[in-house]
């Protein structure tokens, strides 16, 4: 997979498609909502919560993008914006259960039969990685507006992975694998922005060997 296989689509891109769909239906108004393939569940139901994790999670990186423009770490934008277009594809893979009857619609939503999402993910911690300091000691989310923008998309991205547990056997085994990853990646690179940046990162300190305003 490279950069260019998504393609961001530019505002005038956008203004130029017909306005054909309504923003409100009314026929969530009774507590349920439609999966992709047309069968209706309580809107509380595990397949909605991953969704609104991952929807949560896409928003949070649209914040940490717009940090990121003009700034010496801004290189990473357009991977986050990739991240964001896959993780539209992740949202039409949960809402289409494997066992569905509507296997027309499974195979449309298939996501990465061929591991390369996640295999980029890795190469790009990889790259990421190389040159960040090490630390013996735990990182504290930190680094700068951006970087902790970032760190709490992984948190995001973790609860993610917990709400797909429930889903393993409605899901792709990729779309999973893909999530796990994204997380460490998120990782590596909340810490390459700051260092990008030039923002020194926090580190826990235990307790006994903390002066803080609590031990005054």
């Amino acid at each position: 997979m490279s950069q260019n296989d998504i393609q961001i689509k530019s505002p005038d891109e956008v203004k130029s498609y017909p306005a054909t769909m309504k923003v409100y239906t009314r026929t969530g108004d009774k507590g349920t909502s439609s999966l992709f393939t047309g069968e209706r569940r309580d809107k509380n139901d595990a397949v909605f919560a991953a969704l609104g994790t991952t929807d949560e999670l896409s928003s949070m990186l649209g914040l940490a993008i717009a940090h990121l423009e003009s700034t010496p770490a801004s290189s990473l934008i357009p991977r986050l914006e990739t991240i964001q277009c896959l993780l539209q594809d992740v949202g039409s893979n949960i809402a289409t259960p494997i066992a569905s009857k509507s296997q027309a619609k499974v195979k449309r939503t298939r996501f990465d039969a061929q591991s390369v999402h996640c295999t980029r993910l890795e190469e790009w911690i990889d790259e990421y990685a190389e040159n960040l300091p090490v630390h013996r000691s735990f990182i504290l989310p930190s680094g700068g507006l951006a970087a902790s923008t970032i760190h709490v998309a992984r948190t995001i991205c973790r609860r993610a992975e917990r709400e797909l547990v429930l889903l393993l056997e409605d899901i792709d085994k990729e779309t999973f694998m893909f999530v796990n990853r994204l997380s460490d990646f998120l990782f590596v690179a909340a810490r390459w922005v700051a260092m990008q940046q030039g923002v020194t990162e926090k580190i826990y300190v235990h307790q006994a060997g903390r002066n803080t305003e609590f031990d005054k």
